[in-house]
């Protein structure tokens, strides 16, 4: 039997960051995809399904180990997957406690073997003692020396501005793709830092991940031609303050940080090996993801909403695959979406728009308490 207490501590918790988090979000529905729908969807199977995936995966592999492997590039184990996993399925519980769908002995045991698995995952991947970056000054120290040493090893200095407009335009393309190949998510690329260097600048490492052919099943339709998979980014900035948050999204000071750009890196980063791409062949990416992103925006356009949902579900349910894949099991694992949403898939379906702001009343705790 999971302890109440921990669960509740770990509920306040959660609920006191990602309240404030929440609160401060810009509420933005996409013309394209039905995102509302899709989150409660996806965050019924998390809720329902998430505790008996993560028995599996802790078996295989400890939490602990799985959580220090995100400390090296070419992996999603990373901020966003990490707060998502124990986030995800604490969402749901607001909506379907009030229809009395919500058993608290039930509900006991699926939220300690969640925090269980998440505590210690996200202790190793920080590994500064912290949980999240929301207690840590909103840094992300997901790389140790080693990797910064390595990135700034292959650092090229920035001297003109038309190099400084081709890694921007990189960098632009590269985040518009993904965003759209995660459905208007940017789980597949994070920002972790700030990382100060000995020479007084610092570093911000952006990580574009998964964006080949991959589990996502429209990958295989328009993502053939991409010659990378994993792209780690090192951005070595002059006089530029960064904070980074657990969704993975970094804020400067000042805001136009390219201006300040020293150098810049980029790798290869599949297979946790960083392999340098030369700053000249920047130019080469932009027209192969182009056509994908163009052939992408096609496909989701020729979609049905059931079919949206079903994909942007998949997405979000799917940032336990991660885990498992770490420790091996990925594929012995039912990623199917919808399955144990099915009883309230007709009505999460029809929701449309998201509220433009979120009220939280200090009193009352963000998400329940177990009685």
């Amino acid at each position: 039997m999971a302890d109440r207490d921990a669960v509740n501590e770990w509920l306040l918790f959660h609920g006191r960051i990602s309240g404030a988090m929440t609160a401060e979000r810009t509420a933005l529905e996409s013309a394209l995809i039905p995102v509302t729908a899709y989150i409660l969807v996806a965050c019924v199977e998390a809720y329902r399904r998430y505790p008996a995936m993560m028995t599996e995966i802790a078996a295989a592999k400890s939490p602990a180990e799985i959580g220090a492997i995100g400390r090296r590039p070419g992996n999603q184990i990373d901020a966003v997957h990490l707060w998502s996993i124990a986030n995800l399925p604490l969402v749901i519980r607001q909506a379907l406690e009030p229809f009395g769908m919500i058993e608290p002995a039930d509900d006991l045991e699926r939220l300690g073997t969640i925090f269980d698995f998440w505590a210690p995952a996200a202790k190793a991947f920080r590994a500064d003692g912290q949980h999240q970056a929301f207690d840590a000054g909103l840094v992300v120290p997901r790389y140790g020396h080693d990797v910064i040493d390595e990135l700034a090893a292959g650092a090229t200095p920035v001297t003109d501005d038309a190099l400084r407009r081709q890694i921007a335009k990189t960098n632009a393309l590269l985040t518009s793709f993904l965003f759209l190949l995660y459905f208007d998510t940017r789980a597949g690329y994070q920002d972790s830092g700030p990382y100060p260097l000995a020479d007084g600048t610092t570093m911000l490492v952006r990580d574009f991940n998964e964006f080949g052919v991959s589990y996502f099943p429209w990958s295989a339709e328009v993502c053939g031609e991409l010659e990378h998979s994993n792209l780690t980014c090192a951005f070595i900035l002059d006089d530029v303050a960064v904070t980074a948050n657990d969704w993975g999204t970094s804020t400067t000071d000042p805001a136009d940080y390219f201006s300040r750009l020293r150098s810049f890196a980029m790798f290869d980063s599949t297979g946790g090996v960083l392999t340098p791409i030369p700053v000249d062949q920047l130019t080469d990416l932009a027209p192969s993801v182009k056509r994908a992103q163009s052939a992408l925006y096609r496909l989701i356009a020729g979609m049905t909403r059931t079919e949206k949902i079903d994909a942007g579900a998949f997405v979000y349910f799917t940032f336990l695959r991660p885990f498992a894949l770490a420790a091996g099991i990925a594929d012995q694992l039912d990623w199917t979406v919808p399955r144990d949403s099915l009883d309230l898939y007709e009505a999460f379906s029809l929701v449309d728009g998201v509220p433009e702001g979120v009220t939280v009343d200090p009193d009352v705790p963000y998400y329940a308490l177990i009685p």
